[in-house]
């Protein structure tokens, strides 16, 4: 059984309340808005507790790093799609990917870390905007 603090549980709640991803800094002004402050060096130890638990993902970005709760609680084998557009990241959870991913494996001896890929493209709601737009 993993042990969770009150910081942690504010953390989670938190992340899981706001659809797009937030930074550390977006974070900590959020938990402040609700009455909830903690201390950002609590939030990365949080944050790094939490995305080793499974429980959310990071992603880098070009202005740093942005954390997103995962609705597959410590399932380790999501795969994220980011929207170029909006910046919404999805998750996905498809068979057809871990196959390409064994055969990084078997036959490239590269073994990838479903956690930590990211794969970049459009959202279906970005992509009608940009067929809108031709």
């Amino acid at each position: 059984m993993t042990y969770t603090t009150k910081q942690q549980q504010a953390v989670l709640r938190c992340l899981e309340q706001h659809a797009a991803p937030m930074s550390a800094a977006d974070l900590a002004e959020a938990l402040r808005a609700e009455g909830s402050p903690v201390g950002l060096a609590t939030i990365y130890r949080q944050l790094d507790k939490l995305e080793q638990q499974g429980r959310i993902h990071r992603v880098s970005t070009e202005g740093g790093s942005v954390y997103q709760y995962c609705s597959q609680d410590g399932h380790r084998d999501c795969f994220l799609l980011k929207c170029l557009d909006c910046g919404r990241i999805l998750h996905l959870d498809c068979a057809q990917l871990r196959t390409l991913y064994r055969h990084f494996e078997d036959h490239h001896h590269f073994v990838i870390d479903p956690r930590a890929t990211v794969f970049s493209g459009w959202c279906d709601r970005c992509a009608d905007t940009r067929k809108e737009a031709l």
